[in-house]
């Protein structure tokens, strides 16, 4: 039952994360723990319902992968711009 675009129930996909979302996600995140129960819902219905529980599952599972491969040296640390403030 799609209106003929595939956004109609999800604003946005995985890869298209506003930072709004991102905060929001980062901080229900931090308020219920790794550990909760129904974590990916709870989180979903902190942001508003902008994502779905599967999304925020997704997403988080990207970021654990992105940190790891960092971590093991497969992707180099991002080089950040800090213009001058600790230089």
């Amino acid at each position: 039952m799609s209106s003929g675009s595939s956004r109609s129930t999800s604003p946005s996909s995985d890869s298209e994360w506003s930072k709004k979302e991102n905060k929001m996600f980062e901080e229900a995140l931090a308020y219920y723990g790794e550990g909760a129960q129904n974590l990916w819902e709870k989180v979903a219905c902190a942001m508003g319902g902008t994502k779905s529980a599967e999304e925020v599952r997704r997403h988080f599972q990207i970021l654990v992968d992105d940190v790891k491969n960092i971590e093991y040296g497969r992707i180099p640390f991002p080089k950040y711009k800090t213009q001058g403030f600790w230089t």
